[in-house]
């Protein structure tokens, strides 16, 4: 399914600066596309900057399996451009541009992009993050078709498979664990020669017949035609390379929270998630985050539409309290 940026002829011009909006929004994953529906909603005439992935990371999964009310499944793409139609239907416009600058000193806020500077009386970023990758020949190739980042969403493909999960810490075992419900064999792949998981996970990993390690190895290519059927490994020790026959490739060495812009502006936590709390309000009043961004433990595509929404309503509340007002001291 095809997406439009449902922004016609009004895209703005190099350096144009954008009156005021009630409500920008940053992203158009789920987190982004759900507040843009409920901004829209409360009539707050939302502008969605998309960036480059109209449906952002969930929109690269083949089929998403558990999503309520899609019993069948659901493409990632197709769900997202549903997320986009449903929330254009009622006012929301996407822009394809990415913010590449911020000023949250002033209010209302300034968000540069590639083309534009647009200023916003309250701002939601759902910017999401970024999946380390292994930077592999392959890798990019097969993604969807045997790599995956994520087998809650994946796992399920690959019943009756053996799969290869590469990461030491608790993500990983986390996840390889997740995988023993569907795979014959699950092997972890590990740079070093411990885990970095705790105790308690690492016990219940060993302690799995599924579950196998290879220490000090890493993978230097996935191959395949159609879909992985094999990973090329290296010993870091001898440096003897062999190849291993597998279904699957599960890369779990972290994610990048997309925050840059707001170091030094907003808080974070060491690793760069924007802190945040039950009504996805940021340490700036009248910014707001939601998804992946400001969520490193669930990633999942309804949780973060869920956050989009609370964030959506309590920016909606947060404009109802600041209406008529000009100059915003605590944003200052």
């Amino acid at each position: 399914m095809e997406f439009s940026t449902g922004a016609g002829d009004k895209v703005p011009k190099e350096g144009t600066r954008v009156a005021p909006l009630d409500i920008l929004v940053l992203g158009s994953g789920p987190a982004g596309l759900a507040a843009a529906l409920y901004a829209a909603r409360a009539d707050r005439a939302p502008l969605v900057l998309s960036g480059q992935e109209l449906g952002g990371q969930a929109s690269l999964t083949n089929t998403i399996e558990n999503y309520p009310g899609f019993p069948e499944g659901v493409g990632g793409a197709e769900l997202a451009a549903l997320f986009q139609k449903q929330a254009e239907r009622f006012g929301a416009r996407i822009e394809m541009d990415s913010a590449t600058g911020a000023d949250l000193r002033s209010w209302p806020f300034r968000i540069k992009t590639y083309s534009a500077e647009y200023l916003t009386r309250a701002l939601i970023i759902a910017t999401g993050a970024t999946p380390r990758k292994l930077a592999v020949p392959g890798e990019q190739e097969l993604v969807g078709r045997g790599v995956s980042y994520c087998a809650t969403c994946d796992g399920w493909f690959f019943k009756g498979k053996e799969v290869v999960v590469v990461g030491g810490g608790d993500s990983a075992l986390e996840e390889g664990l997740f995988l023993t419900r569907y795979a014959t064999r699950v092997t972890i792949v590990h740079r070093r020669k411990e885990l970095r998981a705790g105790k308690i996970l690492l016990e219940r990993a060993k302690q799995n017949p599924k579950v196998s390690f290879l220490y000090d190895n890493v993978v230097d290519s996935i191959h395949g035609d159609a879909a992985v059927d094999e990973v090329l490994l290296r010993d870091l020790r001898t440096g003897q390379r062999t190849m291993l026959k597998t279904q699957g490739v599960f890369i779990f060495i972290g994610h990048d929270p997309n925050s840059d812009i707001f170091r030094g502006q907003l808080e974070m936590d060491p690793r760069g998630y924007l802190t945040v709390d039950s009504h996805m309000r940021t340490s700036v009043p009248g910014v707001f985050a939601a998804g992946e961004i400001a969520d490193p433990v669930f990633r999942q595509v309804v949780t973060s539409s869920g956050a989009g929404v609370v964030a959506a309503i309590a920016a909606e509340h947060w404009l109802a309290e600041h209406e008529g007002e000009t100059v915003l001291a605590r944003a200052a």
